[in-house]
């Protein structure tokens, strides 16, 4: 559009206000104003929500942290939070140990390997896609019958730690494969010209440049790790204390807010717990996304 067209179309004015240009949208395409209203109203609804739910917990939650809800064991005194806390760890670790490596080599498998467009590669894709939307409750059943039952692992963090692989890995298998889609071909056929082989173009090319499309995926999946009740009662119990081993029992933090919860005696360490359960996350997003900045500062050169 030529410069006079833009004078003429704002009214003459080289640079109209948001207001003015958004009543300028509204008479000449109402239809493109209402569904821009309509994002807009969204946008602020969710934005809204979430600062009410996290000034929520906060208010509630912060005034009663007190030390003794970070004792290095649980009784009825102080309702320590500190062995769910382990445990969680425990559980994220080892779940991510285990399905990040295996999504990622299924993602490049179909990326780089598989024919595209294969029934196979669209069959894979139709699962995983259906296995996301599974509600947790069915893998904690899922896991109780096979992990706990059938493999006589009992409930056990080793248990609930591979429910939760299960229940994770297609979400890494998702996005790890659009990170890789969205990595120019341009980036492959530069590295084979220079005289690379396929894997050593796969690792040092495609994937560094990939890298913070996977690490949001299991930024996504340590949200729905550390997040997880339902799965976990099932498969790892609700038993307040660090185990020995990982054939031990023991609760999440999530687990360990609930029951508190259910209970309906300690209320107020619930929403102690909410508050660090909170922190816990956001901790871990930051940490994943500086270390996706920094690796990706290092592929490029910058």
């Amino acid at each position: 559009m030529s410069r006079e067209k833009v004078i003429k179309t704002t009214g003459g004015k080289k640079n109209p206000g948001r207001i003015e240009a958004y009543l300028n949208l509204w008479k000449r395409h109402p239809g493109s104003a209402f569904v821009a209203s309509l994002v807009w109203l969204a946008a602020l609804l969710t934005m809204g929500v979430l600062i009410f739910l996290v000034s929520f917990i906060v208010i509630k939650g912060v005034r009663h942290l007190t030390p003794d809800l970070f004792a290095l064991s649980y009784n009825t005194d102080n309702v320590s939070l500190l062995p769910a806390l382990i445990n969680t760890l425990i559980i994220t670790a080892f779940s991510l140990l285990v399905a990040v490596p295996l999504g990622i080599f299924a993602a490049i498998f179909l990326v780089e390997y598989a024919n595209k467009g294969s029934k196979m590669v669209n069959l894979i894709r139709i699962t995983a896609e259906t296995l996301q939307g599974i509600p947790s409750i069915i893998y904690g059943l899922f896991g109780l019958l096979f992990f706990c039952t059938t493999i006589h692992w009992g409930l056990s963090l080793l248990s609930g730690s591979m429910t939760l692989v299960i229940m994770i890995l297609p979400l890494i298998i998702r996005t790890t494969e659009e990170a890789l889609l969205g990595v120019p071909d341009t980036y492959r056929e530069a590295s084979f010209g220079l005289g690379a082989g396929k894997l050593r173009t796969i690792f040092r090319v495609v994937l560094p440049s990939a890298i913070p499309g996977i690490l949001s995926g299991v930024v996504l999946a340590t949200g729905r790790i550390v997040g997880e009740t339902a799965a976990l009662l099932y498969t790892a119990g609700s038993v307040a204390k660090v185990p020995d081993s990982l054939m031990g029992s023991g609760r999440s933090l999530a687990v360990h807010m609930y029951v508190l919860s259910t209970e309906g005696l300690y209320m107020d360490q619930a929403y102690a717990t909410a508050v660090v359960l909170l922190v816990f996350v956001l901790v871990l997003n930051g940490v994943s996304a500086l270390i996706a900045r920094r690796i990706s500062k290092a592929s490029t050169g910058n």
